[in-house]
C-alpha cells in the first residue's frame, strides 16, 4: 500500500481507503474462490494492483469516458482504474463466471458505482469504447480480432482511441504487424524490480461501425 501512495499522492481519503480494502477483500474471496496465485496474493499491491495502475502512467482518463477491461480476472486492471478514476465508467468482462463474482463481490465491498462486470465473451459485446485495456490475456492479434469495432469515433484523450495492454518480455515479433503501437516501459515510473520487462502497449484502432 505505501507503494501506491508513493507514486499517486494525490488520492482522496475515499480512494486511500479503497486501496486500503483491497487486500482483505481479495484474501477473503481468494480463499474461497481462488482467482490470484498464492504467491502473489502476499504481493497483491506490487504485482496487481500498481501494474493495473501503470495504464494510468500512460493516459488518465477522463471523465465521462468509457473503458472496457477484457478478461479481466480478479478484476485487473478494472478495479485499481475505477478506484483511480471515480468519474470513468468502466466495463469489465471475463468468460468465467467464478471470476466475475469475486469482482462483482470486491466491487459491492468498495462501494464502486462507475464499474459493472458480466460474465461474456468480448465478440459478444455490441457496445463502443474510448479505450479497451487488458492485461497479457492473448497475443496482440488475436486480441484485436476479440476487440474489432469495439472503439469510440471521438477522441477525447491525448491518445488515440484503443488499446492499452499490459504486457511484459520482448513484444518485437507479436507487435510486428502494428507499425503504430508505442510502447511505455513501466520501469520508467515504478521502481520495483517486477517491472523491469513490464510494459503498457498503446495501439490505436481506427473507428469502424458496427
Amino acid at each position: 500500500m505505501k507503494d501506491i501512495l508513493k507514486y499517486f499522492p494525490d488520492l482522496t481519503p475515499e480512494q486511500v481507503t479503497q486501496f486500503e480494502k483491497l487486500e482483505p477483500l481479495y484474501k477473503d474471496w481468494n480463499a474461497k474462490i481462488n482467482v490470484i496465485s498464492r504467491k502473489d496474493i502476499d504481493e497483491l499491491y506490487t504485482k496487481h494492483v500498481l501494474h493495473s495502475l501503470g495504464i494510468a502512467k500512460v493516459q488518465k482518463f477522463n471523465p465521462g469516458a468509457h473503458v472496457m477491461d477484457v478478461g479481466t480476472g480478479g478484476g485487473f486492471p478494472a478495479i485499481p482504474l475505477a478506484i483511480l478514476f471515480p468519474e470513468t465508467n468502466f466495463y469489465a468482462i471475463d468468460i468465467i463466471a467464478k471470476k466475475i463474482k469475486v469482482v462483482n463481490e470486491v466491487i459491492a465491498g468498495l462501494g464502486l458505482t462507475n464499474i459493472k462486470a458480466e460474465q461474456k465473451r468480448a465478440e459478444k459485446v455490441e457496445e463502443q469504447f474510448d479505450f479497451i485495456v487488458s492485461r497479457a490475456v492473448t497475443n496482440m492479434p488475436d486480441f484485436v480480432k476479440w476487440i474489432r469495432h469495439r472503439t469510440k469515433k471521438d477522441n477525447q484523450h491525448e491518445l488515440l482511441n484503443g488499446v492499452l495492454y499490459l504486457k511484459g518480455g520482448d513484444l518485437t515479433e507479436e507487435l510486428q504487424d502494428y507499425p503504430r503501437a508505442t510502447l511505455y516501459d513501466l520501469s520508467d515510473f515504478f521502481e520495483d524490480e517486477f517491472f523491469e520487462t513490464k510494459k503498457v502497449v498503446h495501439l490505436p484502432l481506427k473507428y469502424k461501425g458496427l
